[in-house]
Parts: C-alpha cells; structure tokens; sequence
C-alpha cells in the first residue's frame, strides 16, 4: 500500500508497508487482506517491484502504474480530491502487465482557479482481475504418476480452507516428495529459502511455495516446500505433470504436507480461490474428499497445456492470454 498527498504549491509523499505473508504485498497465501506480521526483505522487494508514479502534463497529473513483476497486477486507488476531476470513477480498480509502465488514469483542477488537492491510497495483489478458469480442465494430481497420498484438507476445510483459501487441497506427505505441475504454465514467483514451520500464523511469511500462471490468467500456489527444493525458475515454462518441486514443512503448517490453490484476483485487496477437478488412475472429474486417498495417473498428451516460448514472451510482455 502506498499514501501519497498533494497540494495545489506543495507534494508529501509518504510510503507504508504493510505486513503480509510469503508473496509479498497483498498476500496471496493466506486468506484475506494485505497484513498480519511486519513488514520484512520481502515487501521491501515487492515495494520496489511495483510502483506507482505521477507525471504532470499541463494542468493534468497522470498516474502510471510500474510493474516490474512477471505476472499481472490488479491494483486498487481509493482517492479523496478537492475540487478536481479524474478520468474514472472511484475507487478504480484495474490490471497491469509485467514489464510495463502503463498509464492508470488522470487528475485536473475542476477549474482555473480551484484551490485544488487530493491524496490516494493504493492496494495491489499479484494476478488479474480479467482471469476467467477454464472449468472444463482436469487437473493432475501434483505427484508422481503411481503415487498416492491422503487428502487431509479439501474444500471448505475446518483448520485453515476458508475465505480466499475455501477452495484449497492439503495432501499428507512426507518432506522431499517430489511435487509436479497439476497444469502446465509459467513460473512467475517463488521462495525456496526457509527451514522453518509452525501451527501459528506468525509463520506464514516462511512460507516456501511455487506460483505458476495458467494460460487463462489464473494462479496455481503451490505451498510449504522443502528448502532448496524448487526445481524450477521464474519465467520457466512447465508442462503438466512436471516436475517443480519438493513438498516440505515450511510457512503455516501443523506437519509435513502439500498445499494447493488455484485462484483468480478480484481486486488490490481480494481473491477467489477456484473448485476445480482433477483426473487420477481411477476416474476422471474427481472432487477431492478429505480423508480419501487418490493415485495419480499418467499425464495424458491431450490434457496438458501445450505452452510455446513465444506464448510465454507474449504473456510477459503483458498481453492477455
């Protein structure tokens, strides 16, 4: 989040950190809003990852949007002016493209000789708002072909599957199993350099993980891996049933297990995590139960996401997929 005030003669500008977890500002994992914890290295690096910007153009302040990301953002402004006039309604919220530096909207004076001022406030999540699932997608399950683990935590789960998590899959598994992409796509965050865990929130920022964006704008977050035990690397294409990783016991967690959640953002502040099915050596169209033990089936040519380097250079270079 960042405040920034202006007055007709004068400009304060002030920066605010907000504490939040593992993916930095607006955290994607866990559930809703940008803040529990303190600010830390990782925020830092999202502050300066992202950042908004004003030019003046005559008597028009311009507000660009710098997203030095690898995925979209939706960012959110909540403005409060004194006789001025901006170019959308607020708050306004919109996506920005990775790589870019796009315009937002702008601000005049209502009139020539207006005593003008306005201050903002702006929030951002990684993600787009414009992301659509492709429901029709069977997913695999994110091990080895043969494998099988229980399902500890599925939809609506009553540890920690609510809110923007109400659609997440825990599987029990032991630390070093290796973890592969449930649908292919582009890495675009990861962490992999903490050993440490724990049943208490104040543990999520340590949170190692995967974040891999599908080619219908949505995000798969792959959760408490084993430090050092990402395979992958950002900007990587990956196919489905991929290697990526290595499950582990980091960030909030009450135990070795493997976290999944697909999700869409809606806006600065919020997302929606996503139902979705998946295919196993059983049947297909499964809704995962907790409890239920599922062996995963060998990834077939037909359902996995062939994606090219150029759908990849045209994703990051912020196009909509």
């Amino acid at each position: 989040m960042s405040i920034l005030k202006h007055y007709r003669g004068a400009q304060i500008t002030l920066a605010a950190m907000i504490g939040c977890a593992s993916l930095g500002l607006g955290s994607l994992h866990p559930e809703d809003g940008d803040a529990s914890g303190t600010a830390g290295k990782e925020d830092a690096r999202i502050l300066k990852a992202v950042k908004v910007l004003t030019q003046r153009d005559g008597e028009k302040t311009r507000f660009l949007v710098e997203n030095k990301e690898n995925c979209e953002i939706t960012m959110t402004f909540v403005i409060s002016m004194k006789e001025m006039r901006g170019s959308a309604n607020f708050p306004y919220t919109a996506t920005f493209p990775p790589g870019q530096v796009t315009e937002a909207f702008a601000l005049w004076p209502a009139g020539p000789a207006a005593n003008w001022a306005y201050s903002f406030t702006n929030y951002f999540k990684l993600g787009s708002n414009l992301a659509r699932h492709d429901d029709s997608f069977l997913y695999q399950l994110p091990y080895a072909s043969g494998q099988e683990f229980k399902v500890t935590q599925s939809f609506n789960g009553s540890f920690s599957h609510k809110g923007s998590n109400k659609y997440a899959i825990d599987w029990k598994m032991p630390e070093g199993t290796p973890v592969h992409a449930a649908r292919g796509g582009v890495v675009v965050k990861l962490k992999d350099d903490s050993n440490t865990g724990g049943s208490s929130m104040k543990f999520d920022r340590c949170n190692n993980y995967v974040l891999i964006r599908h080619d219908d704008g949505t995000l798969a977050h792959y959760c408490h891996l084993h430090q050092g035990g990402v395979v992958v690397k950002v900007g990587q294409v990956v196919q489905t049933g991929e290697l990526i990783a290595h499950s582990g016991n980091t960030g909030f967690s009450s135990g070795p297990h493997l976290h999944l959640c697909v999700f869409k953002t809606q806006d600065g502040r919020t997302r929606e995590s996503i139902p979705i099915a998946f295919r196993s050596a059983d049947a297909d169209k499964l809704t995962l139960v907790s409890g239920h033990r599922y062996r995963a089936a060998q990834p077939k040519p037909e359902t996995s996401q062939i994606i090219t380097s150029r759908e990849t250079d045209r994703h990051l270079a912020g196009k909509q997929s």
